[in-house]
């Protein structure tokens, strides 16, 4: 698309100023429908909000604050996008579709910022998707983590670099498991801006402290869960271990280190998949645990002497907020970070819950458990004087 000029008449007024409408408009809500919507006022302001310029601006100016699309479902092979949305703002699923490579074989590690951070494991290599553009990144994963690609789980995450919508990183971290009595975490760091991999960051992991019998024989073996994507929090990345050590790892990328984090005691009763990482309530990290028909939200607080402790914050009675007959359990299949959302399933129907508002919505139903991946990006509908916006029926999608 080729960039546009709008010329101002000699008496031009404040809101015929190029400039100044343009900061207006920046401000638009970062909805698929608002640059469209803009764009039918008038030819002027279609010329404005059509510049590819003022688009990336756009993005620019939205991205802490991006609206959740939808969801693509990491357990289905042609991982699917599902959206949340209404219409207008409803983005058609086939809008978000992988293509993929004879022999290629995906695994979704998570979504932020607007891409998508896949394993594709036969190539030993990760690929870093933007669904909203359709660029691909293909990256060849470390040599130093080759040796550990075939025999226990890799787990990462991608971002976008700070105030920078082009350039990206991305986090690989897996456990060594090799010396049952010392083992490490490991992490390496991508900059797509010197296209290279930093050097090996490892700590400690403790063993056998708890112990879950989810993996069965393999219980002397503690992994980066790929089950739950990692959460950002401030500058830090934070994984859920299990196995031998059922805990958190923490990756900071300002210092580039590791550190391991763990969690009350109790949590780890009914097992490690009773309890989400979350963005604690006014900052800092948080813990969602599932506890009967209620979600208990915690937050990890430092003291003056630097003693760091779980505190309990609020409790959310799911069933009366949901108004739930009966006892039936609940299970969280994906948490939004920026948005504050779970995707909770309960008595066979998909809810989405802010944890913040405590406004839900009714999905679906859908008789399948499945892991999801929240996509929320600024994702700008093509600007057409009397388009549509495709809609689709959720339920088909879900099941």
């Amino acid at each position: 698309m080729t960039s546009r000029t709008c010329h101002l008449s000699p008496a031009a007024g404040p809101l015929e100023d190029d400039n100044l409408l343009c900061e207006i408009l920046l401000r638009l809500p970062p909805e698929p429908s608002s640059l469209p919507r803009a764009s039918v006022v008038c030819k002027r302001w279609r010329c404005l909000v059509s510049d590819p310029r003022f688009c990336r601006r756009f993005r620019r100016h939205h991205r802490r604050n991006p609206p959740l699309l939808g969801f693509f479902n990491r357990d289905s092979d042609l991982f699917p996008f599902v959206p949340t949305l209404e219409p207008p703002n409803r983005v058609s699923p086939g809008r978000f579709s992988l293509q993929r490579r004879e022999g290629d074989r995906f695994i979704s590690l998570g979504c932020r910022h607007g891409l998508v951070l896949i394993r594709n494991v036969r190539p030993n290599k990760v690929l870093v998707w933007d669904p909203v553009t359709g660029e691909q990144h293909h990256l060849a994963i470390p040599p130093e983590l080759v040796i550990h690609a075939e025999n226990t789980a890799i787990n990462g995450a991608v971002l976008r670099a700070a105030g920078d919508i082009q350039q990206f990183h991305v986090v690989l971290t897996v456990v060594d498991n090799v010396d049952k009595q010392h083992k490490r975490a490991l992490a390496w760091l991508y900059s797509s801006k010197t296209n290279l991999w930093g050097d090996l960051v490892s700590t400690p992991v403790p063993f056998k402290v708890s112990t879950s019998d989810i993996l069965g024989d393999e219980d002397d073996v503690t992994l980066v869960f790929t089950g739950k994507p990692a959460v950002m929090v401030r500058d830090s990345l934070y994984w859920i271990l299990a196995g031998n050590f059922v805990g958190i790892l923490e990756f900071d990328l300002e210092k580039q280190s590791l550190a391991v984090i763990r969690v009350p005691a109790h949590m780890l009763e009914n097992g490690f998949y009773q309890f989400w990482i979350m963005r604690a309530e006014g900052g800092g990290l948080g813990l969602l645990l599932q506890k009967d028909q209620s979600f208990q939200l915690w937050k990890r607080k430092t003291d003056r002497d630097g003693v760091a402790s779980w505190v309990l914050g609020r409790t959310i009675e799911l069933d009366k907020l949901l108004s739930l007959n009966g006892n039936g359990s609940q299970v969280i299949l994906g948490f939004a970070e920026e948005n504050n959302v779970v995707f909770v399933w309960t008595h066979g129907v998909l809810f989405m819950v802010n944890l913040e508002s405590l406004q839900f919505k009714k999905l679906g139903e859908t008789r399948t458990l499945s892991h999801y991946h929240p996509f929320e990006s600024v994702y700008i509908a093509e600007i057409e004087i009397g388009g549509g916006h495709d809609g689709v029926d959720l339920s088909q999608h879900i099941r």
